[in-house]
């Protein structure tokens, strides 16, 4: 049965490209060709590893992911989110029975910006604690000139006044296309479904996943409440290390003085037997 439902899921998945910018790890494609290779799982001397990590490796690009998720939970908007450049430096320790800690150097660039956006370096310490069942990873993260980056409040304050309106009602699938294409109208609304999707990314994280988001397969306006904006997305994410694909419908609000809030997520099986999310 799960063999069958594998097969399904990669033959029901239209394939997936990835939004912009390309400095983003690409979605898998999800099509009836063969798959591509997975990538090479770690050595168990990465995974145990303590002191200073390589960079590009696995461990510390996984932490820094993590700290990626938190910063855009706490500064993402439908004109801003963000995206991980380079991690500079990492190091890991065991912090006894609380757990594995990493302490990161790496730089990230607005979205919003373009690909000409500049760079933003920020230090992060990463805790993956160790419990029975899941826990979300703790962060502590500090950026550098993080108030410098231009304001988008114009931006914001005139895309909450168009649909704020009563008569806004807006609905599409797809975002990104098949073909990769995302309308300009659009991009705000994926963005907004990116940092939403940020929260689901950072309370599933651990040691053993690299969360991306795939894709948007729908966005529907809601109702608005206490002048906040309403709107249903569900997001498919993936999982790099696994190669996997999770869907997720959440609820989110966000209006400029207070930002991006997930008020419900329910995870979406795309298998029968399947009864709880990966974590």
């Amino acid at each position: 049965m799960k063999t069958f439902c594998s097969v399904w899921l990669l033959l029901s998945l239209v394939e997936l490209s990835p939004a912009p910018p390309a400095s983003q790890e690409p979605p898998l494609a999800c099509t009836g060709a063969p798959d591509p290779a997975p990538p090479q799982p770690e050595t168990a001397e990465d995974m145990a590893s303590t002191g200073d990590l390589e960079p590009t490796h696995y461990p510390a690009r996984r932490a820094a992911q993590v700290a990626l998720h938190y910063l855009n939970t706490h500064h993402g908007s439908p004109f801003r989110v963000f995206g991980l450049q380079q991690v500079h430096k990492a190091s890991a320790e065991d912090v006894g029975a609380g757990g594995r800690k990493y302490k990161l150097d790496f730089s990230v660039t607005d979205w919003g910006s373009g690909s000409a956006g500049p760079a933003l370096r920020c230090s992060a310490d990463v805790l993956f604690p160790r419990t029975e069942r899941h826990s979300a990873p703790e962060v502590q993260l500090h950026c550098e000139a993080l108030h410098q980056i231009n304001s988008t409040a114009q931006e914001d304050d005139a895309f909450y006044q168009k649909y704020i309106s009563p008569d806004s009602a807006v609905s599409a699938r797809d975002i990104p296309d098949s073909f990769g294409n995302m309308s300009e109208e659009m991009q705000p609304f994926w963005r907004l479904a990116r940092v939403a999707a940020s929260f689901i990314m950072l309370r599933e994280s651990s040691e053993n996943t690299e969360f991306n988001m795939a894709k948007v397969a729908s966005v529907t306006q809601q109702e608005s409440r206490e002048e906040q904006l309403m709107l249903e997305f569900v997001v498919l994410l993936h999982d790099f290390p696994s190669q996997e694909i999770v869907q997720w419908k959440l609820l989110a609000s966000w209006s400029p003085d207070r930002g991006v809030r997930v008020l419900q997520t329910e995870w979406q099986p795309r298998c029968p037997h399947a009864t709880k999310p990966p974590n």
